[in-house]
């Protein structure tokens, strides 16, 4: 799987906020209609602080059966700060992808897409190198406001920013469970990445693809 080459990684972070402030106005967020026949989850494991744990599974679409998996440990040099998670999670997440032969029509992160300070969260940024539909499905907050969704399965509420605006939702993907916080990363409506991270959820709280990637990269089976 290409990606495309937009900036380096060896940076300070002031040149990684930079960064991201420059690629904010390439996110697409538009569903392009597409026929979707394969999904693919990613999720990054830290054996240790100084290694990445990288993880793809690549499912079919709607029958979600794993096709194809692919695991790359390699070094992590940049530190852990709150907003800049891409920079130490992408550059092992883009080895692991680049060994997948078939380019899955959506890709799924266990991460923020536009539901950041800077509307560059990793998903936004994976969407942006990859130039295809990226969700961001995440566990927790990083930024915005909401309202709790009612209990039922396939409720949500949308996140908003400090000026109001709609950064992503938070979707109870499970009855009376903790919601998921889906927010776009890239060419896909907020919409589109609510229905299809429901349909990945038909008995568990997390989408089947990064529960899935969730294992492989701390090291478990999935076939």
């Amino acid at each position: 799987m290409n990606y495309r080459n937009l900036h380096r990684w060896d940076v300070t972070t002031s040149e990684a906020r930079k960064i991201q402030d420059e690629l904010r106005d390439s996110i697409t967020p538009l569903w392009d209609g597409r026929v979707v026949r394969t999904v693919a989850g990613t999720d990054v494991g830290f054996p240790d602080r100084q290694t990445v744990r990288a993880a793809v599974v690549v499912l079919t679409w709607p029958g979600l059966k794993v096709i194809a998996t692919h695991v790359i440990t390699q070094p992590c040099t940049f530190p852990y700060v709150p907003g800049l998670l891409a920079f130490r999670e992408i550059p092992g997440l883009l080895s692991a992808l680049e060994e997948i032969d078939d380019e899955p029509d959506v890709i799924f992160c266990d991460a923020q897409g536009i539901a950041h300070r800077r509307r560059m969260g990793l998903a936004a940024h994976v969407g942006i190198l990859l130039d295809r539909p990226v969700i961001g499905c995440a566990k927790s907050v990083l930024y915005g406001k909401f309202e709790e969704p009612c209990d039922e399965r396939g409720s949500y509420s949308h996140m908003l920013d400090d000026q109001g605006e709609t950064i992503g939702a938070a979707v109870r993907t499970r009855h009376a469970v903790k919601p998921v916080y889906v927010s776009i990363g890239n060419r896909i409506d907020l919409d589109k990445a609510i229905d299809m991270v429901l349909e990945c959820s038909p008995k568990y709280r997390i989408p089947i693809p990064l529960r899935l990637a969730h294992k492989l990269s701390v090291g478990e089976e999935v076939l």
